[in-house]
């Protein structure tokens, strides 16, 4: 019987297995790199055991160092958790050659699922379907194709290339990034399949020989190849869930499988199912078919590791419908490129229950408020799900509980995730892997343009409220009241789309006068007109506290929470929400930028770069690479022009803001 578990991973991921071994009474051990020493699953697990270093590479990719803490924390077990070393037979063989209890699948199985190519052969000769399949790029035989990675998934090294011009790149970049995600540059090439849906078949075997099924998941919302949405169970013909199951199983049989695993395929359009790969380990996806099942995962996978035979023989009948979102630190006007800061704020309302199978909505975590988001890992924060008796009832909790979130101090893909969810053709199960590229409506933010105007002034409102209740003198005179009237408050900030200046003037009994706020998208306010010629709206302060203000906007109360922090004031509104920051009456000189400057959108290390000082270059060609959370992220050329300055060499890490190149119009030679 397992009583000190150590999970060899972090984050949510950690604090998803620490939730169950509590409710089952065993000790908890986590390890931890120096950024994570602060990190909630730090400060949850019973033991602690520290991993001298920054980067996975140094810490938690360590076999030898994992090994090392679990004999010193006394742990007679060990799970991997899903990322890092969970897919890794190495481990698996250590931790066993260790005399410790291994919570996952045999090594052997591990290797033979490792190695895609191998896993490929093997389960085509059990009788599950594949696609056409290349090791190198003179094999390919036709297009559209998709290269990937061998040795793991997540989206990493994965590129659709269309023609065969493009081919040599794809693979040289997917290797790239493949080497540096898992320590493995081995990619392959299989057909590419337009419009097909993810779908994927929870299993689990126990070491008494039964493999069972728990339902399929549908996957198919995905950007840059990672999914960002998944539901169970998948909306699916009886026939074709079936088809489903019995190939999963059959994988799972080919290779003796014990443990928690999930068996992935594409559904093409005409109906025909394609394997893509066996994960060995549980899924981040796996809580929708927790919800649906009512099954905790995680405590079958103890209970198989302790060789009980597993409680279930037969898949079991799917209860309602959960629907699961990844939010992540992702920042919309950099492309959704990772983001780095401190979560000032993370609330999510409505919330039932953390970490365990729940009715309602649940919330995985890996952070909290004033949570620092770091650059050396992945960009998900959370996950969140909702189960509900429909699949529309859980989409629309789902929506509105995110729309509601106070996501305050890091970017997020929120709004993105929101606009999906509430989709048409997501709401009508059409959805398939092209649907983010078919729509780039989704990628709008929440917040309206025209609606930014009231923001500001709720921040305006706020930021003087909350100096009136700070003042040493005078406290009892109205915020922002002045003894000349005439003359309005003017506070100035940085918004979303530049400098915005609110402008609003109170009369002796403390109501709003007039207000203007310029320059916006629409420059509104009732001393003028909006934009396009519409009537400015008519505002009445109802309520201005530093945390809360009321608005009647012609007739409709309007309530938003505002947060400030710093210079910086978060408010979250009914129809969205805004980062502004505010700026200084009388700005200090600063030192400008060369026209033509680059700047390093987050940290991280040059890893290429493409051209030379002197060259000429068009829009939109490469100029360098740089790696940063795990993602390679490609520089352009904004414009035609000629490469002036390439102040970082390959191989150098940056900050945020770090200028990586110099583009002008004129040859500095």
């Amino acid at each position: 019987m397992i009583r000190k578990l150590l999970v060899a991973n972090r984050g949510e991921i950690a604090r998803r297995i620490f939730a169950t071994c509590r409710a089952l009474g065993v000790t908890t051990v986590a390890v931890h790199s120096d950024p994570d020493a602060g990190a909630p699953f730090v400060a949850e697990a019973d033991l602690a055991v520290r991993l001298p270093g920054n980067t996975p590479a140094e810490t938690y990719l360590r076999i030898d160092l994992v090994l090392d803490a679990a004999r010193r924390a006394g742990a007679d077990a060990v799970h991997p958790g899903y990322g890092f070393l969970a897919e890794n037979a190495d481990f698996a063989a250590a931790v066993t050659d260790a005399g410790l209890t291994w919570v996952g699948p045999p090594a052997k199985a591990i290797a033979a699922m490792g190695d895609k190519m191998a896993a490929k052969a093997l389960l085509a000769d059990a009788g599950v379907p594949m696609l056409p399949t290349w090791t190198e790029a003179d094999q390919v035989t036709g297009f559209p194709v998709l290269v990937k990675a061998a040795a793991g998934g997540g989206g990493r090294g994965m590129r659709v290339v269309r023609d065969a011009a493009g081919l040599a790149e794809a693979v040289a970049g997917a290797r790239r990034e493949a080497a540096a995600a898992f320590g493995d540059g081995t990619v392959f090439i299989e057909r590419y399949v337009e419009r097909g849906r993810h779908v994927e078949v929870q299993i689990f075997g126990d070491t008494h020989g039964t493999v069972v099924a728990l339902g399929v998941r549908d996957c198919s919302i995905q950007r840059r190849h990672q999914k960002i949405v998944e539901e169970a169970p998948g909306v699916l013909p009886p026939q074709v869930r079936e088809r489903l199951h019995e190939a999963a199983v059959a994988a799972g049989r080919a290779v003796d499988y014990v443990g928690a695993g999930t068996v992935e395929f594409l559904l093409a359009p005409d109906g025909e199912v394609h394997f893509l790969e066996m994960n060995t380990r549980l899924q981040v996806e796996h809580p929708v078919t927790e919800a649906v099942t009512g099954w905790d995962l995680v405590r079958l996978q103890l209970l198989v590791a302790e060789g009980e035979p597993l409680p279930l023989t037969a898949t079991p009948p799917a209860d309602g419908h959960a629907i699961e979102v990844r939010l992540c630190a992702e920042d919309p006007a950099q492309g959704f490129r990772p983001a780095t800061g401190t979560l000032h704020r993370f609330a999510i309302p409505g919330v039932t229950g953390e970490f365990i199978p729940t009715k309602g909505l649940r919330l995985d975590s890996g952070v909290v408020d004033g949570s620092a988001v770091s650059v050396h890992y992945d960009s998900m924060l959370a996950k969140l799900v909702a189960w509900a008796p429909t699949r529309a009832e859980a989409a629309r909790a789902l929506a509105g509980a995110l729309a509601r979130a106070e996501l305050h101090g890091v970017a997020t893909n929120r709004d993105l995730l929101v606009r999906v969810l509430r989709s048409r053709e997501f709401g009508a199960a059409e959805a398939d892997t092209s649907f983010l590229e078919r729509h780039e409506e989704v990628f709008a933010p929440l917040l309206a343009a025209d609606q930014l105007p009231l923001v500001a002034l709720a921040a305006a409102l706020a930021g003087a409220a909350g100096r009136r209740a700070a003042a040493p003198v005078l406290a009892g005179l109205p915020s922002g009241w002045r003894n000349v009237p005439a003359f309005p408050q003017v506070t100035r900030f940085a918004g979303p789309d530049g400098e915005i200046e609110v402008r609003y003037r109170l009369d002796r009994t403390g109501s709003l006068a007039d207000w203007a706020v310029s320059p916006a998208s629409a420059s509104t306010g009732r001393d003028g007109s909006a934009a396009g010629g519409d009537a400015a709206p008519d505002v009445t302060v109802v309520e201005a506290a530093p945390d809360r203000v009321v608005l009647d906007v012609d007739g409709t109360r309007r309530a938003f929470r505002v947060h400030p922090v710093g210079s910086e004031v978060f408010v979250d509104g009914p129809d969205g929400a805004a980062s502004l920051t505010e700026l200084p009456r009388f700005p200090l000189p600063t030192a400008e930028l060369a026209a033509g400057s680059l700047l390093a959108p987050l940290p991280g290390a040059v890893t290429r770069v493409h051209v030379e000082v002197g060259q000429r270059v068009t829009a939109g060609d490469l100029l360098l690479t740089l790696e940063a959370m795990k993602l390679e992220h490609p520089v352009l050329a904004p414009t035609d022009g000629v490469v002036a300055e390439l102040p970082v060499p390959a191989g150098g890490q940056v900050d945020t803001g770090t200028v990586l190149a110099v583009v002008t119009e004129e040859d500095p030679r």
